[in-house]
Order: C-alpha cells, then structure tokens, then sequence
C-alpha cells in the first residue's frame, strides 16, 4: 500500500461518517477487512509512522488551545483526530499548526480532536480478517520527549503568542 491509497482510505472512512470521529473508525474498519491482512499491516505502518511524526510540542500546543486540556491521552487521541482529518489538513498542520486556524472548516472540542479508536482500526480489520493480532510494524519507538522546542502549554500567553491565528479563531 504506498502513501495515496492509505491516505484515500483515510478520506473515504471520514467522508462516509460524515466527519464524526467514532463513526470514522467503524467505517475504516469496514473498509480494512475488505483487504488482505499484509494491506492492513501496511496501513497500519503508515497511521503508526504518522503518529510519530506528529509526536511534537508544537502540535501538542495547538491541540491544547482547539481542545482547553491537553494530557498525555488527550494529544494521542487528537494525533489519531489530525491523520483521520486527511492529507491535506495533517500535513498542512505538520508545516505550520497555527495553519489549522485555515484548514479546519470547524472545531467543537466535544466531537473533534478526539479519534482515539481510529488508532486501533487496524488492529480490528487485523483481528477480524485472522484471527489473531496485528504483527509488530517495525516501527522505531515513540521518543519519550516530543520533537521541537517545548511550548508552554499550561501559559495562556505564550500560547496565544506562538499560535496567533488559533487563538483568534478558536481561542477562549
């Protein structure tokens, strides 16, 4: 599965939820078991690397001001959130987080930002197809720290300073 196919079963699971992140990872199940099991390995290496290359403070400064709290939970949850988003709005976030103020039609914090099951579709499509788990992905570990320079996400104001345009359009 190369990096167009993961992305247009991404955006087909989104479009056919009609944007509500649980129904998303019902459809993307859906969609996984309707292939072999090494396809849904091989989407599930593509989410899981995204995951990592999300796993940096500035994006977890920007889920704090779309979400009021952002624990360890919360930004995990809202990482599995950005990549169930699609293409365009991961990546145009990986470039520029204060940019989600742009590619976000909307965000209410009580349906967005929260994918968490998205994270486990594949191991479900996995489980459901064999019978058995989903295969270590040989994937490195998730650092300890995130990437980049830490932001301060218990201060207001260094947030608001950092994400100027989130802050204008989603901030409280």
């Amino acid at each position: 599965m190369d990096e167009t196919e993961f992305w247009a079963i991404v955006d087909s699971s989104r479009e056919a939820a009609e944007g509500d992140p649980e129904e998303q990872a019902d459809a993307l199940v859906d969609r996984l078991v309707l292939l072999d099991p090494d396809s849904v390995v091989d989407f599930a290496r593509h989410f899981e690397s995204r995951l990592g290359r999300s796993y940096r403070w500035d994006l977890w400064g920007a889920a704090r001001l779309l979400l009021g709290s952002a624990s360890d939970d919360a930004f995990d949850n809202f990482r599995c959130w950005l990549i169930g988003q699609g293409r365009h709005v991961f990546e145009g976030a990986l470039h520029e987080p204060d940019d989600l103020a742009e590619l976000l039609d909307d965000f209410d914090e009580e349906l967005d930002g929260d994918a968490e099951d998205l994270g486990y579709a594949a191991y479900e499509a996995y489980e459901q197809l064999t019978g058995m788990e989903l295969p270590d992905l040989e994937l490195p570990e998730q650092p300890e720290e995130p990437a980049g320079t830490p932001v301060g996400l218990d201060d207001p104001k260094a947030l608001a300073e950092r994400f100027p345009e989130l802050t204008d359009r989603f901030g409280s």
